[in-house]
């Protein structure tokens, strides 16, 4: 009895031992010869926008990006939501996309603060978050990828005022600053940027506006306000994008306001493009944004690989964390270099130019070579 017992032991000892072994094939060498490699190339990259109301977002920005990872990971998928300027609303779809198994969320906050709690959530699953276009405040953000944005609101400044100076505008000036979202980071940063030339430039800042949403009618609201208190005292227009810029043109107009001041923008919208060669904006700043979309998507899918490359610099937060960076550089646009910024670029496709010059402005393309 006691020999069958013995035997009976290390038979069952070496089923066990069998079992163990298989096991470990199965969890661990298993996958490692594939596992990992595997989900890379099929993994699911979250894309976060902020709001419908900027014509970049869905003309520009995802379709770059989708292309993009498409060309580095044909398998992977990447899942889209724009959060029609609501930030809450953009909590719930980061929330669902970390359901669905995203293996990194690309985030443009619309509200910078408020998406630390969806940078706070990601952490806890281990999913990276690049900060998108806006910084979003939170020490746990991976990468932050976007345009050095103070820069941004100098370029503007500095056009505004110099064309003010060069049509003979005297010092003591009236100028409106029509700025960007409130809680946008960036828009911090513009107004931060424009202000550094236009307060010691000798103009005088009549009123600004933190325009909600970096929506054009609210824009164009404040605007109409201001016309009917200031008159002809305003020499110029700040305006933070294209948008808020195009807000303001429209409440300058419909006052019956002549000639119209020179007025800034931003984003180089085919709307804002046309409307400088109408004469009606003075300017815009070009972002290229293919560059930007393409860094994010060459970033995301290296972090599903478990890379973890070194940003160009480091950014701040709010709170002061050090965020690890991709900052590009903006470019000034006026009638001078329609041509070869956008155009060059194929900014709106490889049809630009016949998308700029429709019949309405096929005499300015013609004046300023636009071809």
């Amino acid at each position: 009895m006691k020999i069958a017992t013995k035997r009976a032991v290390i038979a069952s000892a070496a089923i066990l031992l069998t079992a163990v072994t298989l096991t470990a094939c199965s969890n661990g060498s298993g996958n490692s010869s594939g596992g990992s490699s595997a989900n890379a190339a099929n993994a699911q990259i979250g894309l976060l926008l902020p709001d419908s109301v900027t014509a970049r977002y869905e003309a520009a920005d995802k379709p770059f990006f989708e292309a993009k990872v498409k060309s580095l990971c044909s398998g992977c998928k990447v899942l889209y939501a724009n959060a029609d300027g609501d930030a809450s609303k953009q909590q719930q779809q980061a929330e669902s996309m970390l359901t669905q198994g995203v293996k990194v969320l690309v985030l443009d906050p619309f509200d910078g603060e408020a998406a630390a709690s969806i940078v706070g959530e990601a952490k806890a699953k281990n999913v990276p978050v690049i900060s998108y276009d806006r910084l979003i405040n939170s020490p746990d953000s991976n990468y932050y990828i976007s345009f050095d944005n103070e820069k941004v609101g100098q370029l503007q400044g500095q056009a505004l005022v110099d064309k003010l100076k060069k049509d003979g505008v005297a010092s003591g000036a009236g100028i409106l600053m029509v700025n960007g979202s409130p809680t946008d980071n960036n828009a911090t940063l513009f107004k931060k940027g424009a202000h550094s030339v236009i307060d010691p430039s000798g103009y005088k800042v009549l009123a600004e506006f933190d325009t909600p949403g970096w929506d054009p009618a609210k824009a164009q609201d404040w605007v109409s306000g201001q016309v009917s208190q200031f008159k002809d005292q305003i020499k110029g227009v700040y305006a933070a994008n294209d948008g808020t810029g195009g807000g303001a043109i429209a409440a300058m107009k419909a006052a019956n306001v002549s000639p119209l001041p020179p007025v800034t923008g931003q984003d180089a919208e085919l709307a804002g493009i046309q409307r400088i060669l109408a004469g009606d904006q003075y300017m815009t700043v070009y972002k290229a944004l293919q560059p930007e979309a393409e860094k994010a998507a060459e970033l995301a899918v290296s972090l599903t690989k478990g890379e973890k490359p070194k940003g160009d610099t480091t950014v701040k937060t709010a709170g002061g964390a050090d965020i690890q960076s991709f900052l590009l550089t903006p470019v000034a646009v006026t009638t001078d270099n329609i041509e070869s910024t956008v155009v060059k670029d194929n900014f709106y496709g490889t049809d630009s130019a016949s998308k700029i010059c429709t019949a309405d402005y096929k005499a300015a393309c013609d004046k300023y070579g636009i071809k």
